[in-house]
């Protein structure tokens, strides 16, 4: 059997304009915070992409001079063959019961001469591509190195700057929660959508000197009044934010 759901009560608009701008002052003490940081997080998984990305080419050129080694040996393989044919058909001349088996004997020693002289080109082709890719290697191992080291140190400077403010942040965060959890969820998307839409990551701003404290523009007076009456959420029909007036402002405290 399904359980009936349990209402909430609901909050006023000024509990609700409250609660807005309790959240509004606690995430710009988080934002302060991640100012700190400023852009470290981002140079951090900026060298940690760049680090696979050094491993993973150093891995295909590795892989790359392994195969051209193997080409060499199977290269050197095939000389020791044709070589070895080469003995075989001086031999069989030594033996033959006329010109044309003597012709066509030089015939084959000429040919397996070819295939040396072009297994060797080869070898010389795969021998100057290994130098080739384990300079770029060496350069890139080298490069990898000190890519690991900014890392470190990058790391290092976040940890820091994380230490030092990590218990305040978790503290920020649970207040947070708890502003949230009085705020319905479709005020809540609203607030979050505005605060990811805005430079400055204000959501709630107050009216000062008749202008909006988001982005300046001239509230009317009547708009002003109705923001001082709390009987609804009014946003600037400029920049989208919610306003608050000054009483609301003074109050508002972490």
């Amino acid at each position: 059997m399904e359980k009936a759901k349990v209402h909430e009560p609901e909050i006023s608009v000024e509990e609700r304009l409250r609660a807005l701008y309790g959240l509004q002052l606690v995430d710009s003490e988080i934002d302060k915070i991640k100012t700190l940081r400023g852009e470290l997080p981002l140079e951090v998984q900026d060298l940690e992409d760049e680090i696979v990305g050094l491993e993973t080419r150093l891995g295909n050129l590795k892989d790359e001079v392994t195969n051209l080694e193997k080409s060499v040996v199977k290269k050197n393989n095939e000389i020791t063959d044709a070589e070895g044919l080469i003995k075989k058909y001086e031999e069989q001349q030594k033996n033959v019961r006329n010109n044309r088996e003597f012709d066509s004997l030089s015939k084959e020693i000429e040919y397996q001469n070819l295939e040396i002289e072009l297994f060797n080109k080869k070898i010389k082709e795969f021998n100057f591509l290994i130098e080739e890719k384990k300079l770029v290697i060496d350069d890139s191992e080298a490069t990898l190195a000190d890519r690991k080291t900014d890392l470190e140190n990058k790391k290092s400077e976040l940890d820091e700057i994380i230490s030092d403010t990590q218990k305040e942040e978790e503290g920020l965060y649970k207040k947070s929660e708890k502003v949230e959890a009085i705020i319905e969820e479709r005020l809540l998307t609203a607030y979050k959508r505005i605060r990811s839409n805005a430079r400055n990551g204000l959501a709630v701003v107050p009216v000062q000197r008749d202008a909006c404290g988001g982005c300046f523009n001239q509230i009317p007076p009547q708009r002003q009044l109705d923001i001082k009456s709390r009987k609804k959420i009014i946003v600037c029909e400029y920049c989208g934010r919610i306003l608050v007036d000054d009483e609301i402002i003074k109050e508002g405290h972490l």
